[in-house]
């Protein structure tokens, strides 16, 4: 074969295999809430039109979950497609071990460029990611792409992943909502510091939604049409009252939305359940690439494609604790139906940086719902689900979806609550789960923590 010849079969060859490969946009909003979207909840106060123009044209799981409900682990669970206990950062702020930090590196050698915005890995460890292009900034996340994928070739694969951290407390005061009478979470306690707080953070929500909007315009323009897979999630839930550092469904389930035209099917929900874990071996699956066998993730691709409703039948989640405010290793497993969760240090206070530090703009509604429960039962009620736990949980999430009675000592489940026991048991052998904790708990038997107590914050 002449050597033009064969020059030119290879250059064929390669850009028919480039084209195999999606470009991929995948935007991570930093704890937000699943519910705090029009998309999930459509009695919701949130102001979302991006997000519903996401899903109008694509897939919505409504069974997304993150492997647990903090910063670190979430996203070195997704970097890894390892739970946190086999990727070494099992509590928050605790660094990953590098060697388990692979999806760029695998997606790199399937032929991709890999770009990086704003909050991708946690804090420092950016240097993990090893991608083509780092650019933690969190300001101005559109200026920042733009001038990036201005620079590239858009003939080669790129996997762009935005990090947006403006869902992350404490929130900036927002007027977006001034005009709008909030409806509160039931099992929070509705004061005045409550509802601004409520009113600020979903002021945020509503800039991330059009960052979306505006990112998925520019990504559209550099690559020539809609021909590309873009996915919208979140690390966690919102670092509010039962949502961050916790495993009801507020804190570790989350929005996923995918659209693909023409590839996947538009307006469309699922209920197939899966877990960050799986959005590795997922990607390299849709670039045609091998799937490491030694990874926890499982591709999902097939639910992409609509060719199945279905993926996992169980969800394990995991939280050991974040620093000294947060104390509590929990562990969880649910099904479709179930929720069982496991409180390791039943007898200590469940505390959070919410409720220590109580900052402005933030966690001082506490105050006020510390005065509510003086005298209003309801309030009562909240603080003592939030600060006392029992042993065990057990929850009916079908006809319970907010997690409110906890079903574990009545008989009439019992055997469901054995055999989903006996799922964590063997899934906490099997992975070598000895709870390891960083510091003390707070113990029932001293006095709580009190905010003065508290020195730092953390981000």
């Amino acid at each position: 074969m002449p050597r033009f010849v064969y020059l030119l079969t290879l250059l064929t060859a390669l850009q028919l295999a480039a084209a195999d490969k999606p470009n991929i946009v995948l935007y991570i909003a930093d704890d937000h809430g699943r519910n705090d979207s029009s998309v999930y909840d459509p009695s919701s106060d949130a102001i979302t039109p991006a997000m519903a123009k996401l899903a109008a044209a694509g897939l919505t799981f409504n069974q997304a979950f993150v492997a647990s409900p903090a910063c670190g682990p979430s996203r070195s669970a997704l970097l890894s497609g390892l739970m946190p206990l086999r990727n070494g950062a099992e509590h928050n702020h605790e660094r990953p071990r590098p060697e388990t930090q692979t999806m760029v590196k695998h997606l790199q050698t399937a032929g991709y460029e890999v770009a990086c915005f704003g909050k991708v890995q946690h804090g420092a460890w950016a240097k993990l990611l090893d991608a083509d292009h780092v650019d933690p900034t969190r300001t101005n996340l559109e200026k920042s792409v733009q001038t990036y994928l201005d620079s590239r070739d858009p003939e080669k694969p790129l996997l762009l992943i935005v990090g947006d951290v403006r869902t992350h407390a404490p929130w900036r005061k927002h007027n977006t909502y001034d005009d709008v009478n909030l409806t509160l979470p039931s099992h929070w306690v509705d004061t005045p510091d409550t509802r601004q707080t409520w009113e600020n953070y979903l002021g945020e929500v509503t800039e991330v939604d059009t960052t979306i909007g505006n990112i998925d315009a520019i990504a559209r323009a550099h690559f020539g049409s809609d021909d590309f897979l873009s996915i919208y999630t979140s690390d966690h839930g919102h670092a509010l009252p039962f949502g961050k550092w916790n495993l009801y469904d507020w804190g570790t389930q989350v929005a996923f939305i995918a659209r693909w035209p023409g590839r996947i099917p538009a307006n469309a929900r699922t209920d197939a359940m899966i877990s960050w874990i799986d959005i590795f071996p997922t990607f390299l699956d849709l670039a045609g690439a091998d799937v490491p066998a030694n990874i926890d993730g499982r591709s999902f691709a097939s639910v992409l494609r609509g060719e199945t409703d279905q993926h996992r039948e169980l969800i394990f989640t995991t939280h050991s604790g974040d620093g000294k405010m947060n104390i509590y290793p929990i562990r969880a497993v649910r099904d479709q139906r179930f929720k069982y969760i496991r409180n390791i240090r039943f007898d200590a206070y469940h505390t959070t940086h919410t409720d220590i530090q109580r900052r402005p703009g933030h966690g001082a509604f506490f105050n006020e719902w510390e005065a509510a429960a003086l005298t209003d039962p309801h309030a009562q009620a909240v603080l003592q689900k939030y600060h006392r736990r029992p042993a065990v949980e057990f929850y009916d999430i079908v006809n319970d979806p907010q997690e409110t009675t906890n079903l574990a000592t009545n008989p009439a489940y019992s055997t469901d609550l054995a055999r989903m026991a006996q799922h964590l048991e063997t899934w906490m052998t099997a992975h070598h789960d000895n709870v390891s904790m960083q510091h003390q708990p707070y113990l029932l038997s001293e006095p709580y923590p009190r905010p003065a107590n508290a020195k730092s914050g953390s981000k």
